[in-house]
């Protein structure tokens, strides 16, 4: 009977273990989320807390990264929760939050020297959703070769919607969103460059039988 007993105060202690680490994840998760709010300047809330905001994230940031073990233990934790839940881009408090501020633009040059633009194109919302994480993946990736073999591949995609192109121009930038001050000035979203890659496709030869 003791050992019956015994096993049950484990189960419950362990279950009240996670149950208490899910909500410390879920709490910095979150507070991850708010701060990132204010520290961009998403909020109708003064330029002063917009500046503890940042200063905030930074000590975040400094303390996963360089703090004690047990903060390292916990964004790596965050991390991996992040990603077993699929909320590591795109989302914001467990809900859709889409990223609408990069934008990838196709310059189609043909042999005559006729120039066409095109955006990548989508089968459906859900498509659409992931391309735009996809596209907020990139802008945030340092690597210049993984950078360069995306933005191929959405490139290919495109050329083979116009095979007699000469070259694909994958041009990507990002979109100014004017902060709550800005936008009271009038001040309109504005377009910034950042990288523009050149493809070339060739046809694939056909082999007489």
């Amino acid at each position: 009977m003791w050992s019956i007993v015994e096993k049950a105060r484990l189960s419950q202690h362990a279950w009240f273990t996670f149950l208490s680490i899910h909500l410390v994840i879920v709490l910095w998760v979150s507070s991850q989320d708010i701060l990132s709010l204010l520290a961009n300047g998403y909020t109708s809330l003064p330029g002063c807390v917009q500046t503890q905001a940042q200063r905030a994230e930074s000590v975040m940031a400094a303390a996963l990264d360089k703090g004690p073990a047990c903060f390292r233990g916990l964004g790596q934790a965050v991390t991996v929760y992040e990603h077993i839940g699929g909320i590591q881009s795109g989302y914001g408090f467990f809900a859709p939050s889409v990223p609408n501020s990069c934008k990838l633009v196709f310059e189609i040059t043909y042999d005559d020297g006729r120039v066409e633009y095109e955006l990548p194109r989508v089968n459906g919302e859900a498509t659409g959703l992931r391309l735009s994480s996809l596209l907020d993946q990139i802008s945030a990736v340092n690597y210049d070769p993984l950078r360069e073999l995306i933005l191929k591949m959405l490139a290919y995609a495109a050329w083979q919607e116009h095979p007699t192109a000469r070259k694909i121009r994958a041009v990507f930038g990002f979109v100014h969103i004017p902060s709550m001050p800005e936008f009271r000035r009038g001040e309109p979203e504005s377009y910034h460059f950042m990288y523009a890659y050149d493809f070339s496709f060739a046809a694939p030869e056909r082999r007489s039988p």
